[in-house]
């Protein structure tokens, strides 16, 4: 059996596996178990095994990489268009293949075990953060109900609460909502020494990582935009230069073109989601301080946002940050601050 390329559909506990030779022709079809499938692999003469970059991608690319085996993950867009006939596992791996013998293929670069631990610490931080906003607004929504309205601010109901759910002090509340009010509150003291130990990791993780450090020297790249740049850049080789990494974030206008007309439209909105969004608030707070600054970078901000408005503006500085980071990364420099 000279397999050289073996399409893997991931799931959690199914796998169908498509292999071909070297002429295309196929010669495996096989449906193995989750227990099956390393076991399968470590026997399997060296090939290139090609997946989605799905949940469990980057697991099992790590451990395909231990036998040897050459691993490219492809986008899930990129499959579909292969797709024969009606979507099941076989169909699926199949495309997969079809897929990876494009020559202009473009594929996922495979996460280390850092990189993703990078990741999960950023999205844990953020579930904390979006649990806590949650929180403080169903507290001043229900408090309002019953004539209560507070400062805006955290800080502010933080320091309210413990005022509102006193049993000593007759501020027409009952007991029973008081009651609520308290639980609500020692769960928002937890929420909120969760995000400070994780905020910590975060600090150290920076100290460590040269690429960080860097990265932070940019206007509008904070603490949690350059762990989330290292949890994405792997290798900065992977990208051709700025443009594509840029477009790879989604920063880049959608096209729709014919007949030698050009039509941009919004940007692309792909690739890494969480990535885009900082970027673009890192982008925002920059531009509510370019009209006190004077330098060069500042001048043609200001200048861009008079052109096209305020939310294109920060698009663009975001573009041109992305394409920053991979220049400084792919040619080993340090930021050079426009003057």
């Amino acid at each position: 059996m000279n397999i050289t390329t073996l399409g893997i559909d991931l799931a959690k506990n199914i796998f169908q596996l498509h292999g071909v030779n070297s002429a295309g022709e196929i010669v495996l079809k096989k449906t193995l178990s989750r227990i099956k499938l390393l076991e399968f692999i470590a026997q399997l003469p060296v090939c290139r095994i090609v997946m989605e970059a799905c949940a469990g991608a980057h697991y099992w690319a790590r451990k395909f990489k231990e036998y040897g085996h050459e691993v490219k993950l492809i986008s899930p867009q990129f499959v579909k268009p292969f797709v024969k006939g009606n979507k099941n596992d076989k169909n699926d791996a199949e495309a997969i293949v079809e897929a990876a013998s494009r020559p202009n293929m473009r594929y996922v670069s495979a996460k280390t075990l850092e990189q993703q631990d990078m990741q999960s610490l950023l999205r844990m931080r953020d579930a904390c953060v979006e649990m806590r906003t949650k929180m403080t607004n169903q507290l001043r929504g229900l408090l309002a109900e019953y004539g209560v309205v507070l400062a805006r601010g955290i800080c502010q109901l933080r320091k309210r609460l413990p005022e509102l759910y006193d049993r000593k002090i007759n501020n027409g509340l009952s007991d029973s909502f008081k009651e609520l009010l308290e639980t609500q509150y020692n769960l928002l003291l937890v929420i909120e020494e969760q995000i400070a130990i994780y905020e910590l990791k975060m600090k150290a993780i920076v100290k460590e990582q040269e690429v960080c450090q860097r990265v932070q020297a940019i206007e509008g790249i904070g603490l949690v935009t350059a762990i989330a740049l290292a949890a994405t850049l792997g290798n900065p080789r992977d990208f051709k230069n700025g443009r594509h990494f840029a477009a790879f974030v989604g920063l880049v206008p959608r096209q729709q073109s014919s007949g030698g007309r050009e039509r941009l439209l919004g940007i692309s909105k792909r690739g890494d989601v969480y990535l885009r969004k900082l970027l673009v608030h890192g982008a925002r707070s920059v531009l509510l301080r370019a009209s006190k600054k004077t330098d060069a970078r500042s001048r043609w901000l200001m200048s861009l946002k008079q052109r096209v408005g305020h939310n294109r503006a920060c698009v663009a500085l975001a573009n041109k940050n992305a394409r920053i980071v991979l220049a400084m990364l792919l040619k080993d420099e340090a930021y050079r601050p426009a003057t």
